[in-house]
C-alpha cells in the first residue's frame, strides 16, 4: 500500500460542534467559578465559566466562518491591509522572486513508490493546482524524467466547477493499481475520496465514492475498505471526529457497511483511525486500529482474521512503526513497564505481536531483544521506516541529523550507521519493503535539499537528486547557541546570518518558534526566506522550545497543560539571548509562528510588547478560553488542558491572548493573517483578536485569504502572494 499524504508537515496541529451531554457536564462547575483578578483587563470575564467566557465576548459574530457580520469585518480589513502591504515599492519584487521560487522547474519532485515505479504531485506555474503524474525509477534518477500524467486537478476543477485541492492518494499493494483519490474543495481538511484506476487513468465507474469529510480509510483488499468517517448522527465526536470503524464492501452505501470497532463519543484526539500493514507481496500482516482518548493518549487494538478487536497492552502515549517478522515496532512516549523490564520513554521497541495481545503467552522477551534503539538525554527519535528485515530510523543530537539501520543479530539488535553529511537536517521519505528502499532527504538552512535512496544493506546513501540553491548564501553562517529559560533549563537555537554581521544590536532579525505537539523544528532550508531576507542582510533565527520533540517526549510533556508558560519564557530567554550577544535588539526584532506557533507569537506579545517589534501571527489560536467551541479544537485538550474544567481555565486564562489583551500596552503593530476555508484551525481566532486591538486603539494588519486551507498547498501562484506579504511587513516593522 502507497500513501501519498499532502497536509503540511506537521504537523503541526491536527484539530466541531461539541457533543452536548459533554459540554453540559463540563459546564456544570462543582467547584466555585474562578474569579478575575484585579490586575486584568477590562473586558476579562467576570468568571471563566464557558456561559461567562461567551457573555464577556463581544465579537461572537466573527466565529461564523461565512456569516454576514464576519465577512463584511474581513473584507473592511483585507481592503487596508492590501493598501499597505501591495502598495508597498517591494511588493511586486517579493512578489516575483517567491513566485520564480515556488513554481521552479527545477525542483526536486517529492517522490513515493508507485507499483514498480515512482509517483510524483507537482505544481508549478502553468499547473498552478498540480498534476499527479509517474515515471520509473531510472527516469526519475536522470536529470530530465518522461513523465506521464495520471491526473490533472486544473483540468478536472475546471470541468467540474470545483476548486479542487489534491490531498494525497492511498493505493493498494502490491501492485498499486488502484487508489483512492482524496480531493479537497478549496484546501479545507475535510476530503472527498474517489476510487481511481492507475492503467486507464480515470475515475472508477461505480467504484468506491465517499462524501465530503474527515475520513479515516485504508485498504483491506481490493473489493474492501476499512472506514472511519461520519456514519450520521451521533458517530462524531465533540472535535468532529469519527469513533466507529467500519468495512465498507464495494457496491455498498456506508449506511450499509460493518461494524467491526466502536470507540466512544466522548473520545478525544482526532478520531479513530485504521491502519493496514502489509508484507512485501502485499499480505496483510496486522491490522491496527488506533483510538484516542485525547491528543496524546490512545488506545491500540488490532482486528483479528475473525473480524473481532482485541486491545494490545501498550502505553497509552505510543507511536506505532510497522511490523517485522510478526514483532510490532513501536515508540512509547512515556517511560514503560512491561514484562517486568523497564523502557525509557522515546525508546524504539519491537515485541511480538502475540505477547502485547496476552502477556500470559509463554514466550521469553529478553530485553535485547525489545530494545532497537535507546536515546540518550540529548537525542531523539525523528523518523522510522520498517523495511522486511532492516528497521532505519533518523535521530537527532542536539537537533543534528543521524540515519541508523537496525538488524535483528543473535537475541538483540545490531546498529550501524548510515553516512550523512554533519551538521544538517536528515528525514525520511516514503519506503518500499519490496525493494528494500527508503527515500531520505538531507539539508541545512544555507544547505539545499539533497534526495537519496537508503537501502536496507548499505552503509552509505544513493544520492539521486541535488536542489540547486536558491538564493546566494556565499556571506552566511550558521551558528547555535543556548539561552538560559527561566527555570534555569537551556535552551538551543540557531542563527543564521551575515558572516561579517556587527554584533551591535542593529540587526533586522526574524524568530521562528514552536513549541508544541512534539513537532521538531530541524534545520530546513527555507528558500522563500533566504531569497526575501537573507539576500538583504537580514538574520533569521529558530528557536528549539520546550513543547517540541527535539529532545523525545519529556522536552514536549514538559511544557504540556499547566506548564506552558515554559515553552514561553523559553522564547521570551531566547530574544533576550539575542540582545545580550549584540545580534538584534527589541527595535529589530519580529517573530513569526502560524497554528500552535500562533499561540506562541500572540502570548509573546501580550507578555513581553517590550522585546519585539514585529509579529506574523498566522492561522493561530488565541482564544485559549473558547478554543474548545471551535471546530475542531477539542481535539487539543490533551495539549492544553480544557476551559470547562475550573483548575485548567484558570491556568489557561493567565497567557489566553485574546482576553489578556490591554489598553495602554507598548504592543508592536502586528500581523494577523488566516484562510477562510480552515477547517483545522478556526478563522474566528485571527478575526476576533484583530477586532480586539482595532476596539483598543492598536494600529495592526489582518488579511484574511478565502482560499488554501490550513496547509496553504492550494496554489504555489497564491503562496507566493503570501509570503510577499510576510516580508513586506517585516521589512516595514524591522528594516525600515
Amino acid at each position: 500500500m502507497r500513501h501519498l499524504i499532502l497536509s503540511a508537515a506537521i504537523p503541526a496541529l491536527l484539530m466541531g460542534a461539541c457533543a452536548t451531554a459533554q459540554a453540559q457536564q463540563h459546564a456544570e462547575y462543582s467547584d466555585p467559578p474562578v474569579m478575575i483578578p484585579r490586575e486584568a483587563p477590562p473586558h476579562f470575564p467576570r468568571d471563566l465559566t464557558p456561559a461567562g467566557v461567551a457573555a464577556a465576548d463581544d465579537h461572537l459574530a466573527l466565529e461564523q466562518v461565512d456569516g454576514a457580520e464576519a465577512m463584511a469585518f474581513v473584507a473592511a480589513e483585507n481592503r487596508k491591509s492590501l493598501a499597505t502591504l501591495t502598495g508597498d515599492p517591494r511588493y511586486e519584487t517579493f512578489r516575483a522572486e517567491a513566485e520564480a521560487i515556488l513554481t521552479a522547474t527545477d525542483r526536486i519532485p517529492s517522490p513515493s513508490f508507485l507499483g514498480d515505479g515512482i509517483a510524483n504531485f507537482w505544481q508549478d506555474a502553468a499547473n498552478p493546482k498540480g498534476v499527479w503524474r509517474r515515471t520509473t525509477l531510472a527516469s526519475y534518477r536522470t536529470a530530465t524524467p518522461r513523465w506521464e500524467t495520471l491526473l490533472d486537478i486544473d483540468a478536472l476543477s475546471k470541468a467540474e466547477g470545483k476548486d479542487w485541492v489534491f490531498k494525497g492518494a492511498d493505493c493498494l499493494a502490491p501492485d498499486d493499481a488502484r487508489c483512492l483519490i482524496m480531493l479537497s474543495d478549496g484546501g479545507k481538511d475535510a476530503v472527498v475520496v474517489r476510487e481511481f484506476d492507475i492503467p486507464t487513468k480515470r475515475f472508477v465507474d461505480s467504484g468506491f465514492n465517499l462524501p465530503e469529510g474527515k475520513h479515516r480509510i485504508e485498504w483491506l483488499d481490493r473489493d474492501t475498505l476499512l472506514v472511519a468517517t461520519d456514519f450520521g448522527a451521533g458517530t462524531l465526536t465533540e472535535s468532529g471526529y469519527p469513533f466507529i470503524v467500519k468495512t465498507l464492501k464495494r457496491g455498498q452505501t456506508l449506511a450499509q457497511a460493518t461494524e467491526v470497532y466502536r470507540g466512544e463519543q466522548s473520545d478525544g484526539g482526532y478520531g479513530v483511525s485504521p491502519t493496514v500493514y502489509r508484507d512485501r507481496d502485499g499480505k496483510v500482516t496486522a491490522v491496527i486500529i488506533t483510538r484516542p482518548l485525547d491528543t496524546f493518549r490512545s488506545e491500540t487494538w488490532i482486528l483479528a482474521n475473525d473480524g473481532k478487536a482485541q486491545k494490545l497492552n501498550l502505553p497509552e502515549r505510543v507511536g506505532v512503526h510497522g511490523v517485522i517478522d510478526g514483532r510490532l515496532v513501536f515508540s512509547p512516549d512515556q517511560a514503560w513497564r512491561f514484562d517486568g523490564q523497564d523502557y525509557r520513554a522515546g525508546s524504539l521497541l519491537a515485541l511480538p505481536l502475540g505477547v502485547l495481545g496476552d502477556p500470559r503467552l509463554d514466550i521469553a522477551i529478553g530485553r535485547d531483544s525489545a530494545v532497537i534503539f535507546q536515546p540518550t538525554p540529548r537525542q531523539a527519535l525523528q523518523d522510522v521506516a520498517v523495511l522486511s528485515d532492516t528497521v532505519v530510523a533518523a535521530v537527532t543530537d542536539n537537533v543534528a541529523g543521524a540515519l541508523m539501520r537496525f538488524r535483528t543479530e543473535g537475541a538483540g539488535w545490531a546498529a550501524a550507521p548510515i553516512a550523512v553529511p554533519a551538521n544538517l537536517a536528515v528525514g525520511l521519505g516514503d519506503s518500499s519493503k519490496s525493494r528494500g528502499v527508503v527515500f531520505v532527504s538531507t539539508q541545512g538552512f544555507l544547505v539545499p535539499p539533497t534526495l537519496s535512496l537508503a537501502a536496507a544493506n548499505a552503509a552509505t546513501l544513493t544520492t539521486l537528486k541535488s536542489a540547486p540553491a536558491k538564493f546566494d548564501a556565499s556571506r552566511d553562517v550558521t551558528e547555535q547557541y543556548e539561552a538560559t529559560s527561566t527555570d534555569g533549563t537551556k535552551i538551543p537555537y540557531f542563527i543564521t546570518r551575515p558572516r561579517d554581521m556587527k554584533l551591535d544590536g542593529s540587526n533586522p532579525t526574524i524568530m521562528l518558534g514552536y513549541g508544541g505537539f512534539q513537532v521538531s523544528l530541524n534545520p530546513a532550508y527555507k528558500p522563500e526566506m533566504g531569497k526575501l531576507w537573507l539576500e538583504r542582510g537580514g538574520v533569521f533565527v529558530q528557536a528549539n522550545i520546550r513543547g517540541g520533540g527535539e529532545f523525545g517526549p519529556d522536552w514536549h510533556q514538559a511544557a504540556l497543560k499547566e506548564n506552558r508558560q515554559r515553552a514561553f519564557d523559553d522564547f521570551a530567554a531566547v530574544a533576550r539571548d539575542l540582545e545580550q550577544r549584540g545580534v538584534t535588539s527589541p527595535r529589530r526584532l519580529g517573530i513569526y509562528g502560524r497554528s500552535n506557533g500562533g499561540v506562541l507569537t500572540s502570548v509573546s506579545i501580550t507578555q513581553h510588547p517590550e522585546l519585539f517589534n514585529a509579529a506574523v501571527i498566522e492561522s493561530p489560536l488565541v482564544d485559549m478560553l473558547r478554543y474548545q467551541e471551535l471546530p475542531a479544537g477539542a481535539s487539543w485538550i490533551g495539549e492544553y488542558g480544557d476551559p470547562r474544567i475550573p483548575a485548567d481555565a484558570a491556568f489557561i486564562a493567565r497567557y489566553s491572548a485574546y482576553q489578556q489583551l490591554r489598553p495602554g500596552a507598548a504592543y508592536p503593530r502586528v500581523y494577523l493573517t488566516t484562510n477562510t476555508r480552515d477547517d483545522r484551525v478556526h478563522p474566528g481566532h485571527a478575526r476576533k483578536f484583530a477586532a480586539r486591538l482595532g476596539d483598543l486603539g492598536y494600529d495592526h494588519l489582518y488579511y484574511e485569504d478565502t482560499a488554501g486551507g490550513h496547509s496553504n498547498d492550494a496554489d504555489p501562484v497564491a503562496n507566493a502572494r503570501r509570503w510577499a506579504r510576510h516580508y513586506v511587513y517585516l521589512s516595514q516593522q524591522l528594516m525600515d
